[in-house]
């Protein structure tokens, strides 16, 4: 895929991951096969189905309840590995308590995707697919040449193993694609990868 139309993708797909995280939700299965794009160029994130989430009634719809609690209540035991082989995070896979920075990984396996056309972890079987996951690394040089170095950094940042030295928030994702922590001729604008923040959200997440 071109690597503008890729970007311009990748960034809607962070504006519906941060929707969901903004209300709770952990999405647990980012893929390509649940991210679609409409003729008009809107992406949507759907199938939610492996979504954790804290959940309540409001007009007779089910949203995330972030009253009463500062993260998404478990719905799957530790031990229990849900979601996509080659998409899955490392925690994921290990059948760890995850949290918001494992789409944070899919999302950089779906971006790797998306740019080179490969998956960024791939076996012949399930067994070996996750062994790659959590001993390899992409084939970075498959990415193309013109591939900024700012993407190039956040999809290394994103698929960090250990996920305390992962990007933890999937807007300060969307913002380094679009270059807000590049240097410029008055300075470093920003350079905290880790920071939360309140932004609008422009995509609807399914």
């Amino acid at each position: 895929m071109p690597v503008d139309e890729a970007l311009t993708i990748a960034t809607q797909i962070a504006d519906a991951l941060e929707v969901a995280h903004e209300r709770g939700i952990i999405h647990r299965d980012l893929k390509p096969a649940n991210v679609k794009v409409k003729a008009d160029g809107t992406v949507k994130v759907l199938d939610f189905g492996l979504a954790k989430a804290v959940t309540t009634e409001i007009s007779g719809v089910r949203v995330a309840d972030t009253s009463t609690t500062s993260a998404p209540t478990p719905t799957t035991q530790i031990g229990t590995v849900v979601g996509t082989a080659s998409y899955m995070s490392p925690e994921q896979a290990r059948g760890k308590l995850v949290d918001r920075r494992s789409d944070v990984w899919a999302f950089g396996v779906v971006l790797y995707e998306m740019l080179t056309g490969k998956r960024a972890f791939q076996g012949d079987d399930m067994s070996l697919t996750l062994a790659r996951l959590l001993e390899g690394e992409p084939a970075w040089e498959e990415l193309p040449n013109t591939t900024p170095p700012r993407v190039t950094n956040v999809l290394q940042r994103c698929l960090e193993k250990d996920p305390r030295q992962r990007i933890h928030d999937v807007a300060d994702v969307r913002l380094a694609i679009e270059g807000a922590f590049e240097t410029t001729e008055s300075g470093v604008v920003s350079t905290d990868l880790n920071s939360s923040r309140p932004l609008r959200a422009v995509v609807v997440a399914a």
